[in-house]
């Protein structure tokens, strides 16, 4: 059965992303496209860690892991909490986590 053109527009109209959207969404996979970015997040999936952990963990050096770090917490996609002078740090967007854990599962399949 065909629709007509004022079936589409009435029960299946096209709304535009706001710029809001397209721009957080956009420094999501950005966020995402970085193997360094990647990995840190992936550290965190379950639980939180230091800067000095994370460096030692993934063998990077902490100057990289703390500018990293900043970017993710930048994006929300990181929080902290501090205890005495050390920063915990923890994944802050299990929605990003989600859409990390697919798309490692996909490139585990293939």
């Amino acid at each position: 059965m065909n629709k007509s053109s004022d079936e589409y527009s009435e029960n299946e109209e096209y709304n535009e992303l706001d710029e809001e959207t397209l721009f957080v969404v956009s420094q999501s996979f950005k966020a995402l496209s970085d193997p360094t970015r990647i990995r840190i997040l992936h550290l965190l999936f379950d639980k939180e860690h230091s800067v000095n952990e994370i460096s030692e963990t993934l063998k990077l050096r902490q100057s990289t892991v703390s500018h990293q770090l900043r970017f993710l917490k930048n994006l929300r996609l990181v929080k902290y909490r501090r205890d005495g002078t050390t920063l915990y740090y923890s994944h802050d967007d299990e929605h990003v986590i989600k859409l990390l854990r697919q798309a490692i599962e996909h490139a585990l399949h293939h």
